[in-house]
């Protein structure tokens, strides 16, 4: 019974999404409505935080904007507003959350391309 009530709340799970892991670069295409018209954005960085919870799962992309500053964004796994992720590259990280990449500019803030 709580199992059919868990189902139907449940979001649809967006096939658009592919398998993401902390260090990848990635490519995020989200639909965003401006008055009565929609267009797609593109979203590039790299793959900060990826935190797996079912309905609200959601990863964090990170990139740096003019300026050298750095601008975060949090997309949920589930959301139809993402129209499509391309993994761009995947990276060697030995740990799951990438926070010390805030502090990192320039030469120091490159990741190693891992080669499967």
């Amino acid at each position: 019974m709580t199992d059919q009530i868990l189902q139907a709340v449940e979001a649809p799970v967006n096939e658009n999404i592919p398998q993401l892991r902390s260090g990848d670069m990635v490519s995020v295409h989200v639909k965003i409505k401006e008055g009565d018209r929609e267009r797609i954005q593109e979203f590039k960085g790299t793959v900060i935080r990826l935190r797996k919870g079912g309905n609200n799962g959601n990863f964090t992309v990170r990139r740096i904007a003019s300026n050298g500053i750095g601008v975060e964004r949090t997309f949920l796994l589930r959301s139809p507003r993402i129209s499509k992720v391309v993994v761009e590259r995947h990276s060697k990280v030995r740990r799951a959350q990438l926070y010390f990449m805030r502090e990192r500019t320039g030469k120091s803030a490159r990741l190693k391309q891992k080669f499967d």
